[in-house]
């Protein structure tokens, strides 16, 4: 096996269009976003003779808390033998070793989307990897097949997420209309920011969002959900199209209007759109709370989502593969941030 850059995103794409767990995280726009935020990022490529085997989107992560490659949801593996995955992650892992030492990076942190099992945490630990002291993306999300029709989708719902859906249809004061204009992005902000000061936590920065947007527009890959009740915008969402995957990332409602079912009807109408696009899955996108603590800051969203039907995906934690001694206050900072946040 050896290890190399991709440069075409054709090659890269059609890898991932084979792949069944995977998320846009991987995808070569969400690599064109990094660039466009100033991050380093490498596109590697494992091969197997001239069979491509194995890909990972790495991101060069600078921040105050320390400096590390991160692999956001991958790396993508072919096999599903553990002795070629363990084989496969280790040709990765001597050349993210490699990168990360000339980068001087502190820690190598890969959040891959592999089934959480006894197997995959073996794979980790034997190459030498820990546990992070927190994630960086979702390790559990909640997903919809949505290849049966309109009518066995809604009839597979909870019955109040149904009612409600069909309530909102009928109310003449509520809309539903999508956009992919730039400008539309302050609408969608506004919102944002209403719900950053009711909740008060760290919000992505319109930066952030300007960037995303403009990463996957030109692939017809996103689009801007809007909710009108009586005239005025109350609620948006971010929704991202790829690899035939409709994917539910930010979502904000006026905190004035929780009593209103525009958002079961929001969900529901991207979840129509993403059928017309021919995706076959809805990824309601991460933090699934724990069933047995309605105290948790995610169990609101989390019976939200669940009631639309579907099931949980857990994927292995978070693994950080240490260089430096500065990882340690690295990982005091997240852990006592983790507590702080109630999580």
């Amino acid at each position: 096996m050896f290890i190399k850059e991709i440069d075409k995103k054709e090659t890269w794409e059609h890898f991932l269009s084979g792949c069944g767990e995977k998320t846009f995280l991987q995808s070569w726009n969400w690599g064109e976003f990094n660039k466009m935020m100033g991050s380093k990022i490498l596109r590697l490529g494992v091969y197997d003779g001239d069979d491509l085997v194995s890909v990972a989107l790495t991101v060069l992560t600078r921040a105050r808390r320390g400096t590390f490659l991160l692999v956001p949801h991958g790396p993508n593996i072919k096999f599903k033998n553990k002795e070629q995955k363990l084989k496969t992650l280790e040709v990765l892992l001597n050349k993210l070793k490699e990168t990360g030492k000339g980068e001087r990076a502190d820690f190598i942190r890969i959040n891959p989307i592999w089934e959480r099992n006894e197997e995959n945490d073996d794979i980790f630990s034997k190459l030498g990897f820990k546990k992070a002291p927190i994630h960086m993306h979702p390790e559990a999300s909640w997903k919809l097949d949505i290849k049966p029709s309109e009518e066995e989708l809604l009839m597979q719902m909870r019955k109040t997420t149904r009612y409600l859906i069909r309530q909102a249809q009928k109310n003449k004061d509520l809309e539903i209309f999508h956009s992919q204009k730039l400008e539309d992005l302050e609408v969608f902000n506004k919102i944002y920011q209403e719900v950053v000061k009711e909740h008060r936590f760290i919000p992505f920065s319109s930066n952030y969002l300007k960037n995303e947007f403009l990463a996957f527009k030109p692939d017809n890959q996103i689009s801007l959900f809007f909710g009108k009740y009586k005239g005025n915008i109350i609620a948006s969402a971010f929704i991202i199209f790829w690899s035939n995957i409709g994917f539910y990332h930010h979502a904000a409602l006026s905190p004035q209007y929780h009593k209103i079912p525009m958002a079961y009807l929001l969900q529901w109408e991207a979840i129509k759109e993403a059928k017309k696009r021919g995706c076959i899955l809805y990824d309601f996108w991460g933090y699934v709370s724990p069933q047995d603590n309605p105290e948790h800051p995610w169990a609101g969203p989390t019976q939200f989502k669940m009631g639309f039907a579907g099931y949980k995906k857990e994927y292995v934690k978070t693994q950080d593969f240490v260089f430096s001694r500065r990882y340690w206050l690295t990982y005091i900072f997240e852990k006592l941030r983790k507590v702080k946040r109630g999580l």
